[in-house]
């Protein structure tokens, strides 16, 4: 069984960083593709990041693309999202979430999910 496990959140002023670790287990992932989501209250649970377990391209959702990096450790199953310049509008659940193949933007196309970790940017 696939497990998922995000750390790394909590409270920041605007303007400070953050990097979110998201511990893999269960499986070989090397065909797997990682991404990020997010959910801010009251609305839908977006793409964030996402990149394909062995390295490559990685994909961004517009509004953090220059700010936001994904990265993997394939010898710790471990992948990252290092926020910069965050913005009370980053505040949110961040998730991470594992799907076969290649990275999409559809949270439906996602098999695994982890807890999700709280993000909080303060202004």
């Amino acid at each position: 069984q696939v497990q998922l496990v995000e750390s790394g959140g909590g409270l920041v002023q605007a303007g400070g960083s953050l990097r979110l670790s998201c511990a893999a287990s269960g499986r070989t992932f090397s065909r797997y593709a990682m991404g990020w989501f997010r959910q801010a209250p009251g609305k839908e649970r977006v793409f964030v990041a996402g990149t394909n377990w062995r390295g490559g391209n990685a994909y961004y959702t517009d509004s953090v693309r220059g700010r936001f990096t994904i990265s993997g450790d394939n010898a710790k199953n471990t992948v990252y999202l290092q926020m910069n310049s965050l913005k009370p509008e980053d505040t949110a659940v961040y998730y991470c979430a594992a799907k076969r193949e290649v990275v999409t933007f559809d949270k439906f196309d996602y098999d695994y999910w982890g807890q999700g970790t709280q993000v909080t940017v303060s202004s």
